[in-house]
């Protein structure tokens, strides 16, 4: 079963996308800020990060960059799921090497789950 971290600080998208990950066969673990996320990490690495940006403590670009800095980290396939989506946010992500940047407002759930599919 691959699992997927999820870092998001919202819980309503928490639970949907929770559930929708795991009808669709993942493990999923769950992380609301950058400092869980770490922990999280530091325990097993995951198949697959879906990261927001705007996050309490420890925005996304510097969970992005830690992660990136981190030579066992630095393969981590990582989607960026975000409701900032002006063209240099997503150029940003997509130039710090994620494998996806998705904004929240143009995907349902169910195509968030598609798209991961596709890449794991």
């Amino acid at each position: 079963m691959k699992k997927i971290l999820l870092i998001e600080d919202d819980s309503f998208l928490i639970d949907i996308y929770t559930t929708k990950l795991k009808e669709a066969g993942f493990s999923v673990e769950v992380a609301s800020d950058g400092e869980t996320a770490f922990e999280k990490l530091e325990e097993k690495k995951p198949d697959l990060v879906i990261l927001d940006i705007v996050l309490p403590q420890i925005n996304g670009w510097e969970v992005l960059r830690k992660i990136k800095s981190i030579p066992k980290l630095n393969d981590l396939k990582i989607i960026i799921l975000s409701n900032l989506g002006q063209k240099e946010e997503v150029a940003r992500g997509m130039n710090l090497g994620v494998a996806k940047y998705l904004i929240k407002a143009h995907y349902t759930p169910s195509e968030v789950v598609k798209e991961i599919k596709e890449i794991i």
